[in-house]
């Protein structure tokens, strides 16, 4: 399991090279993507390199057992960050161990302690919360399951849909400090913080290019605004 960088190839580690010129096989979210790296670190990629996604995971690991059973040392990797952190993994990790061969992690960047860290929101405890339901009312529904929680709420979205997520998420949570993070590490990266009801309302009709994470304080009256009385002045 190898960690790739989420934008900036810079943040590419030694090891992390080490491990991706030594292997025999590797599986990849998108080889074209992988085969990127390999070019741009002149690294002589393996004999075998396949596709490892959401539509032929089954048949992936499948394949990926059958390569370990042959003696061979296998990489998976996947287009940005930590494989298995909402990204194909975590059943080739399943299948590996069940079968007994070791699994060892390299790892790399992740969009997830990046945002944490740029948010200015406290990440002494958080939850992950990946990619919210499309539809409105599924969507209110997965934010509500957290909605008295203290932990900071990190999510992915689409940045199609960022603003009524944003949206929806004001409804459940009320007015909380909030931080978008867009397109991090990369040259057009944007940290937009501020009251959640702020965002929603600038992301309602702007969309932003490239990946979004999105950070959302937790039920704490310190990164709560209350909302005025109807009367004041």
């Amino acid at each position: 399991m190898i960690g790739t960088p989420i934008g900036n190839l810079d943040d590419i580690s030694k090891r992390v090279l080490d491990t991706l010129g030594s292997l025999d096989a590797l599986a990849c979210e998108d080889t074209r993507h992988t085969r990127k790296i390999y070019e741009h670190f002149s690294l002589l990629s393996p004999r075998t390199i396949f596709s490892c996604h959401d539509h032929n995971e089954d048949r992936a690991v499948g394949r990926i057992a059958g390569l370990l059973r042959q003696g061979l040392r296998v990489g998976l990797v996947t287009d940005a960050g930590m494989p298995g952190i909402s990204d194909p993994g975590f059943r080739a990790v399943q299948r590996a161990t069940e079968e007994g061969f070791h699994v060892e992690v390299v790892p790399g960047p992740t969009a997830v302690a990046t945002a944490l860290a740029v948010s200015g929101l406290s990440a002494a405890s958080y939850t992950f919360k990946g990619f919210p339901p499309r539809k409105p009312g599924k969507r209110r529904n997965f934010l509500a399951a957290d909605a008295e929680s203290e932990h900071t709420q990190v999510l992915f979205e689409s940045p199609h849909r960022l603003g009524a997520m944003l949206a929806d998420a004001l409804a459940v949570f009320g007015d909380r400090r909030t931080a978008v993070c867009i397109e991090l590490t990369k040259m057009y990266e944007e940290i937009a913080r501020g009251w959640l009801a702020d965002l929603a309302e600038r992301f309602a009709d702007e969309v932003p290019r490239g990946e979004v994470t999105v950070v959302i304080a937790g039920n704490n009256h310190k990164f709560m605004r209350e909302t005025p009385p109807e009367d004041a002045t």
